[in-house]
């Protein structure tokens, strides 16, 4: 079937809710590239949103799937396990930087599904209810991640009331008059107008905001939450589902604060487009609920297994991590040349190769989310995938996958560049 066929199939039959805008359908990926069904070429800077760190078909995880779908593809982790859950647990529990010398991880299938485990985990563990997030965070669309998340449309406007015992702090934002310290002053806020700090079971922050902006919280910041929560005996969880494996230089962007999270929830890249996520945390903390509590039919698959530890090999024999950090280099003064030459680019940021920019109105410094949705839709015109995001709706962000050859990289960032001088 061509793009114009399916396209009638898309619209006669998905809901509204869940109907992409795209009118392209993919026929066939790799690295950075996609082939549509009319057989044009596109390059992907969104990487499946932030799915795709080891790039369309990675060799090792092709492999490695065809592999396990010779021996098993599915009895249910809880049914009958097998060894591909329990070597990947492994190597999550000695690579995941949270505390204790003693680490336990938990395979679900997706991003929302891992939050709304360690949440689960550590109100067991506490015996308490309370949960703190963080404005603009976006945490996934089940209703108890629908909670924690910071924005209201498109994902929370049509779906209240959410459940309760979620509170939100301020996320530190300098370029928003929000620092470290009125941030941390915010939480402290909440303890006093909303809950108690001893009914706080966990705040859960992305280090690296991924929907909200790709706000970067600072190491001073981040050692500054990790102080509060020990005061007061909460949890402190890291949700890297979208900065995890590479994404910013390294394998998980806690580990730029020099602090550790108690729980570390993960997915996305973790298996490069297989649905598979996971939740590492302390072994006293995950051992908290009883037994048959956790879990899930499809958690852990095989495949997606598989899949993961050949990202692991991946990214270890292929020097994924410093590729990152090229490749953030690379952002960093290609973004510096724009703000220089366009009026409206300001704020460039990125942490390895988490990078975005934002678009601001030049007389007002105001934000200008139209001058976003005007370059992602350009920039399809002529072949690339780009995405916007952000509280404001006015930030590029930039996900194409770790390895991505520099000829496709500088073929993408020249469309942009085009794009930039036509708006």
């Amino acid at each position: 079937m061509n793009n114009s066929e399916l396209n009638e199939l898309k619209h006669r039959y998905l809901p509204r809710g869940a109907t992409p805008a795209a009118t392209a359908f993919a026929a066939r990926a790799e690295n950075a590239e996609i082939w549509d069904e009319d057989g044009r070429r596109w390059i992907d800077f969104a990487g499946g949103i932030g799915v795709l760190n080891l790039g369309h078909r990675h060799p090792k995880v092709v492999e490695a799937i065809r592999e396990q779908l010779d021996k098993v593809m599915h009895t249910c982790s809880m049914v009958m396990p097998y060894a591909p859950y329990m070597e990947l647990a492994r190597e999550l529990c000695e690579r995941t930087p949270t505390r204790g010398e003693a680490r336990k991880a938990l395979l679900i299938n997706s991003g929302a599904e891992a939050l709304e485990n360690a949440v689960k985990i550590a109100r067991a563990a506490t015996g308490r209810t309370g949960v703190i997030t963080f404005d603009g965070a976006f945490h996934g669309r089940t209703m108890m991640t629908l909670a924690m998340t910071g924005k209201v449309l498109p994902y929370k406007n049509d779906f209240g009331p959410m459940p309760g015992d979620v509170f939100r702090a301020p996320y530190p934002n300098p370029l928003h008059g929000i620092s470290d310290e009125a941030a941390l002053a915010g939480i402290r806020n909440r303890f006093k107008t909303d809950i108690a700090p001893h009914q706080v079971a966990a705040i859960v922050i992305e280090p690296v905001q991924g929907e909200g902006g790709f706000y970067i919280a600072s190491p001073a910041f981040m050692q500054g939450l990790r102080q509060l929560c020990d005061q007061h005996g909460i949890l402190l969880i890291a949700d890297e589902v979208q900065s995890g494996f590479g994404r910013t230089g390294t394998l998980f962007a806690i580990e730029h604060s020099g602090i550790q999270a108690d729980i570390i929830t993960m997915a996305k890249s973790l298996a490069d487009g297989m649905p598979l996520s996971a939740v590492v945390g302390n072994a006293e903390v995950m051992d908290a609920s009883g037994p048959g509590s956790l879990g899930g039919t499809y958690g852990g698959n095989p495949l997606a297994c598989a899949a993961a530890l050949a990202v692991i090999r991946a990214i270890d024999e292929e020097d994924i991590l410093g590729r990152s950090q090229n490749l953030g280099r690379v952002l960093s003064e290609r973004f510096g040349v724009w703000q220089e030459r366009f009026a409206a680019v300001s704020h460039p940021r990125n942490l390895g190769a988490m990078a975005a920019f934002e678009f601001t109105e030049p007389a007002t410094g105001e934000p200008a989310p139209e001058m976003a949705q005007a370059l992602c839709a350009k920039a399809r015109e002529r072949g690339l995938i780009l995405l916007s995001c952000g509280f404001y709706g006015n930030t590029i962000r930039f996900l194409m996958p770790l390895t991505a050859g520099q000829e496709v990289v500088e073929e993408g960032l020249a469309i942009v560049e085009a794009c930039l001088a036509e708006l």
